[in-house]
């Protein structure tokens, strides 16, 4: 009889927990396990399902080489997971040591370039705003498009690569047709963020309002850069708002922020929430425009008559820039040279007037 009790209460708990939403889904929530992002990744790029990624599947997101540990031509889950080695360790030192504090510039520019929302034409701000009331064909056509290009890095340095290549179809991550307004640095927590090339500071966003999180854009003059355009370079995901005011000026390579994974889910309506999901990066988007004008909406510097840019046509610096002439180039030219700042300060090429985001390490 007393083993018959304990039958019947065990099967009367166990009703309990299916039958009350509440129990029912503590305990999901305590069993389930963490989310394998890499391994997700993983089998959407493995195209062929063959459980190895080949150079195409890898679309050049940079160091396939160096990635390709046993050199078979091939990437395997494991070792694509090195891309994300020690990026768990939340713990850093900031500033870090030996960080320059820059004397406080302001450039007059910016204040007198900035315009009103009224004098952004309708497609410049869908395609670059991108608000939901937006069709993504507005995005196409103001460049936002897959080109096929990526970084080709100096043989001597170990620098960051992608993993989240420019335009990349994200509707599988989305609850809509969306594509990726950047590339996706990966970086262990508090790598510091450089400027790409000299500019000023055009905006601030805190973490709560978009996707990228805590947020720096800059703009940068044709002088600045030898492109034929202004430029800017937004600087995502960042772990804390950094010291620094608008219109301020910064050099090429001054340090912005430390990496972090700030920003809202990208499946959560605005502002409902952090995602505890994204490893920590920068999210580097780039915008031109042949005008010095801008204004801004929908949290998003938006330069008059304004275009994406591919951060690969910035860097490749000759040839025409706009996405639909990038992705018409050849299979060779789409390997693009990227000029780098070293940790010891030093440059490559010497006289550059671009670096990458992120200092790379010499081999």
């Amino acid at each position: 009889m007393g083993r018959m009790r304990s039958v019947l209460l065990i099967l009367t708990v166990a009703m309990m927990v299916v039958m009350s939403p509440d129990l029912g889904q503590a305990r999901d929530r305590s069993s389930a396990p963490k989310r394998d992002r890499v391994a997700r990744d993983f089998r959407h790029a493995d195209v062929d399902g063959d459980r190895k990624l080949s150079a195409v599947e890898w679309h050049r997101r940079g160091n396939f080489q160096r990635l390709d540990r046993n050199a078979d031509g091939y990437l395997s889950l494991e070792e694509v997971r090195a891309l994300y080695r020690g990026h768990d360790d939340r713990s850093y030192v900031w500033p870090p040591k030996g960080m320059p504090l820059p004397t406080v510039e302001i450039d007059p520019a910016v204040e007198a370039d900035r315009v009103g929302r009224q004098a952004l034409d309708k497609e410049t701000l869908c395609g670059i705003g991108r608000s939901r009331k937006c069709d993504v064909v507005h995005q196409r056509r103001r460049g936002l498009m897959e080109t096929g290009t990526g970084p080709r890095f100096p043989k001597n340095a170990i620098c960051a690569g992608a993993d989240d290549y420019w335009a990349m179809d994200y509707t599988y991550k989305r609850n809509r047709q969306s594509y990726h307004g950047g590339i996706d640095l990966p970086a262990p927590w508090g790598t510091p963020m450089r400027a790409v090339a000299a500019g000023s500071v055009v905006a601030k966003y805190q973490a709560h309002q978009s996707k990228r999180g805590t947020e720096v854009v800059l703009r940068h003059t044709p002088e600045q850069t030898d492109l034929p355009v202004w430029t800017y370079s937004a600087y995502g995901h960042l772990d804390a708002m950094p010291d620094l005011v608008i219109g301020q000026r910064v050099a090429m390579g001054q340090i912005i922020g430390p990496t972090g994974n700030s920003g809202i889910s990208g499946r959560s309506r605005r502002g409902s929430g952090q995602s505890n999901r994204r490893r920590p990066a920068i999210h580097l988007a780039m915008f031109y425009s042949d005008s010095a004008a801008y204004g801004e909406a929908n949290d998003t510097i938006i330069p008059v008559n304004g275009y994406w840019l591919d951060p690969m046509a910035f860097y490749r610096q000759k040839g025409l820039i706009d996405s639909p002439s990038m992705k018409a180039l050849s299979e060779a030219e789409k390997d693009v040279p990227i000029p780098v700042l070293f940790v010891d300060g030093t440059t490559y090429p010497a006289n550059t007037k671009l670096v990458w985001p992120y200092a790379c390490r010499r081999d």
